[in-house]
C-alpha cells in the first residue's frame, strides 16, 4: 500500500514524530479565535465519541464526573488541608 503524503499542519499531535512537534506548533492557529475553535472541535470530538453513540455505556458521563471531582478536590486542596491541621492544633 501507498501511504499518502499528508502535510505537517494536517497532522494530529499523535501522528507528529517528537523532532517536528516545534514546526508542528508552529503551524498551529494561537489566536483567540483559533483557541476557541480548539476548544469547541475538542468538544465535538468527545462528545461523538462518548456521549452521542448509538449503543453507549456509562463510560463518557463517568469520564466527565471523575474529572469534575478531581479538579474540585485539587481547587479546594489547600482549603482542606488546612482545616485538617486545625482539628488537632
Amino acid at each position: 500500500m501507498a501511504d499518502k503524503a499528508v502535510s505537517l499542519a494536517e497532522k494530529r499531535l499523535m501522528d507528529v514524530k517528537l523532532g517536528q512537534i516545534f514546526s508542528w506548533l508552529g503551524t498551529r492557529d494561537f489566536t483567540p479565535n483559533g483557541l476557541i475553535n480548539a476548544v469547541k472541535g475538542g468538544h465535538a470530538r468527545y462528545f461523538n465519541k462518548y456521549i452521542h453513540v448509538k449503543k453507549g455505556g456509562i463510560g463518557g458521563v463517568a469520564m466527565l464526573l471523575t474529572g469534575y471531582v478531581v479538579l474540585s478536590y485539587v481547587w479546594e486542596y489547600d482549603h482542606i488541608k488546612h482545616d485538617r491541621w486545625r482539628k488537632y492544633h
